[in-house]
């Protein structure tokens, strides 16, 4: 904020704190010391006002929300710049600066501090399941409730509370991982975040070639059956396939994990749908797909290790608890 704009703040504040001071005494001593039957000389609706001082409490309760807030503006940002006096707000805790550098009170220094209280507290527990391999933690109950909360708050927003996905998010819960589903992998997913991208094929392979190679991925990969009424030329697909996809997707077509790439021979495997239209999309414009490393939000490896067991856990549950 600048100069200028931190001095109207506090102008404007202070002004208005040091008015409604000043009207309050103002009335106060205007007003008669007794009461009276005297009234103010009009009536509403035939009812008429006594003209009696105000109570001595509302005015003691009107001062002390004056005092109040003249105590808090000293203590808390609200005056410009002005940082507040409340002690204890000059680092994060245990020697750990605030993120922004700076001291004082605000809502993000106070959960700031609160994130370092928690993870003082808990930084043990944490220790000790990441001292376990990742299907041993995955067998634990307790570290399971504790990885699903986790995974309620950072991840549900894109895969779903169920983790079942959405449209252009992977589902957790069955069996097909982009980029693996090894313990290490899932974990290294989580820590690094991942990145795929398919590039637009339509430019290369023309209006007839996008046509022929969805026909022969839905066809002879997903083992499905073109749509009524539509023609292509599936042979003329698998060629075009041979020579352009099969370098991510293997000739198999059941996709390459180090690069992202999915299977084509389960319609699971397609997060932005699995039909012949959607599939023409797919070829024809290309994919770009995101997912942020999530390190810096979950907070440290030992939080991810517990996650990491619970989104394991999601398809190997079962496996895992005999």
């Amino acid at each position: 904020m600048t100069l200028f704009w931190s001095i109207y703040i506090s102008v404007l504040s202070l002004g208005t704190i040091v008015a409604l001071t000043a009207l309050l005494f103002g009335i106060r001593k205007g007003q008669r010391p007794d009461t009276t039957d005297d009234t103010v000389g009009h009536a509403f609706d035939g009812i008429e006002e006594f003209d009696n001082p105000l109570p001595k409490w509302w005015f003691m309760l009107f001062m002390a929300t004056i005092i109040f807030a003249l105590g808090y503006l000293a203590l808390y940002p609200g005056l410009g710049n002005w940082k507040g006096l409340l002690p204890g707000y000059n680092e994060a805790g245990d020697g750990k600066p605030f993120a922004n550098g700076e001291a004082g009170w605000t809502g993000v220094h106070q959960w700031e501090k609160e994130m370092v209280r928690a993870d003082k507290e808990y930084a043990p527990i944490y220790a000790q399941y990441a001292k376990l391999p990742i299907e041993e933690v995955a067998k634990d109950e307790k570290a399971l409730k504790m990885g699903g909360r986790l995974f309620a708050s950072n991840c549900s927003v894109c895969h779903g509370s169920d983790a079942k996905g959405a449209y252009g998010f992977p589902n957790l819960t069955d069996n097909e991982w982009r980029w693996g589903g090894k313990p290490e992998d899932i974990k290294q997913t989580i820590i690094g975040g991942r990145h795929g991208m398919m590039p637009a094929q339509g430019p290369t392979i023309g209006e007839d070639g996008v046509r022929n190679v969805a026909a022969y991925v839905l066809t002879e990969l997903g083992g499905r059956k073109l749509p009524e009424g539509v023609e292509a030329d599936i042979a003329a697909g698998q060629k075009i396939f041979a020579g352009t996809c099969f370098a991510c997707h293997g000739a198999d077509g059941k996709g390459t994990p180090s690069m992202g790439a999915p299977n084509l021979t389960n319609p699971s495997a397609f997060i932005y749908g699995s039909s012949y239209a959607q599939l023409q999309q797919t070829i024809r414009y290309g994919r770009s797909g995101n997912m942020p490393a999530q390190l810096p939000y979950v907070g440290s490896e030992d939080k991810v290790h517990l996650l990491a067991a619970y989104v394991y856990s999601l398809l190997h549950g079962d496996k895992a608890e005999q």
